[in-house]
């Protein structure tokens, strides 16, 4: 429950005065003509002054005597009204009881200050929510931060840049969506409670289905039931949903966050490389006019093509290391400490490569750059490479030093796959790896059928949208991100 101190009661005694003069100052409905943004376009547009309904939070009051303006905003933007003491009569009284915060309706003609202001005059206005909790005045230190976050409501009220960017965010993935869906493929939503978690290389969240009396997983990839997809028929089809994975917390990683995944028939990862960075750059000139956005004080050009290396050349070029030459754990080790890098132990010769890569070479990656040719260990569901079986067909996506996308051309071999499964079982067993690949049976059941050829590609919408309006921190572009439990008020 919200504390009460002494500006909430003033408040609350402004609502039973509102209350007592028989308004209601919480009504059903208020019929709006405009929104701010269209009132001011239209009185521009045509020079002249028709009458408009319009509605609003109070963001700031000037009473000058006998006259008061205050700004009002809605989601549309921010538009000055002028109320005046001899138009409104004895009505005017009544804005004594309004406080910065209260929603209101107003009605009344446009006009222009004498400072060129476009102003609505004020013929009558009703109160439409009274606020009991007064708005926050500034943002600044760690707590602040944290409570940005934690009442995000009060962030989107105070600040039109966080606006901003959650209406960039939305229309980047109705973007996403109108270039999928003009290319052929069809959306599709799949399970969220999983009786395997697979799909990617991480630890699930587990909860349990009391009716049935079994142990789910919430899914930390869509991947396997979009392949099922593909195997009845769909030859394009993609996913954007949430995804949970049960890890550590950072600047770029929430536990639970937005993904594309999409799959393609007969296509292979250079193909998807392809649709990827005309993805991006599509995505980019359609939310923000133009191909090259500022990020962290850089700018990062999306224009196709981009830049391609792999991964053995990029570790080599960095490192001085070539991971192929070390292929067991101890080797690798060694080559590490060797070169005089620091990078923390992991469980496996995969995860110290993966650990030594995000250490000295992502860091790197600004501008958009395929890394393509993984090793094995690192993609137990995707294909090998026929020009060298230590590797396979994968690629991601970099850029601003951060991951932003990862494809593959699938593995479609049941007898293999289940061999690649079985592989990251004994590493779970063995090593304790909690992020290690599981079994679905029911998957390779389906692989048995017959999968045709497909390229498939995973691109984080949170990690984009990062990029596109140019924050530093994944909690700034969530609406509302994990936070520990802490009582609000």
């Amino acid at each position: 429950m919200a504390r009460i101190d002494g500006i909430t009661e003033q408040r609350r005694e402004k609502l039973r005065k509102i209350r007592s003069l028989g308004i209601d100052p919480f009504p059903h409905r208020y019929h709006r003509s405009h929104t701010n943004k269209e009132a001011i376009a239209h009185f521009q547009r045509d020079d002249c002054a028709p009458q408009v309904s319009l509605a609003g939070r109070i963001m700031a009051f000037r009473t000058m005597g006998k006259a008061t303006f205050i700004d009002v905003r809605d989601s549309s933007g921010k538009i000055q009204a002028y109320f005046r003491s001899n138009l409104l009569g004895d009505k005017y009284e009544l804005l004594k009881e309004f406080d910065i915060g209260d929603i209101i309706g107003m009605s009344g003609e446009m006009f222009r200050t004498h400072s060129g202001e476009v102003t609505l005059k004020v013929n009558d206005f009703v109160i439409l929510s009274k606020s009991l909790q007064p708005l926050p005045e500034k943002w600044h230190g760690l707590t602040d931060v944290e409570k940005r976050y934690r009442q995000r409501y009060l962030d989107l009220i105070s600040s039109e840049e966080v606006n901003r960017i959650f209406t960039v965010r939305s229309r980047a993935i109705a973007a996403i969506r109108r270039f999928l869906n003009r290319r052929g493929f069809i959306e599709a939503e799949t399970p969220v409670l999983h009786p395997a978690a697979g799909g990617a290389l991480a630890r699930p969240f587990t909860t349990h289905h009391h009716a049935l009396d079994q142990n789910l997983y919430l899914r930390i990839a869509t991947e396997l039931y979009l392949k099922r997809l593909v195997i009845g028929g769909f030859d394009k089809v993609y996913e954007i949903g949430r995804i949970f994975r049960n890890e550590g917390i950072s600047t770029k990683h929430n536990p639970e966050f937005t993904m594309l995944e999409s799959y393609e028939a007969y296509a292979d990862y250079n193909n998807v490389m392809s649709m990827t960075e005309e993805l991006v750059s599509y995505v980019t000139k359609n939310v923000l006019r133009k191909t090259k956005v500022s990020y962290a004080g850089t700018t990062i050009d999306f224009t196709p093509p981009w830049h391609r290396v792999t991964l053995r050349d990029a570790v080599r070029e960095q490192c001085k290391i070539d991971f192929l030459e070390h292929a067991d754990y101890d080797s690798l080790r060694d080559a590490i400490q060797h070169y005089g890098l620091n990078v923390d132990e992991s469980p496996s010769w995969g995860k110290l490569l993966d650990k030594l890569f995000s250490t000295y070479v992502e860091p790197h990656l600004i501008q958009p750059t395929f890394i393509m040719d993984y090793p094995v260990e690192l993609s137990p569901l995707a294909k090998r490479n026929p020009d060298d079986e230590r590797l396979v067909e994968r690629f991601e996506a970099f850029a601003g030093g951060m991951e932003i996308a990862n494809a593959f051309t699938e593995l479609n071999d049941p007898i293999e796959q289940r061999e690649r499964f079985q592989e990251q079982e004994k590493l779970r067993a063995l090593l304790g790896d909690e992020e290690a690949e599981r079994v679905d049976e029911d998957f390779l059941l389906a692989l048995e059928y017959g999968m045709p050829p497909t390229g498939g590609l995973g691109v984080g919408i949170d990690r984009l949208v990062m990029l596109l309006t140019d924050q530093q921190s994944i909690r700034e572009v969530i609406l509302f991100p994990q936070l520990r439990t802490k009582q609000v008020g």
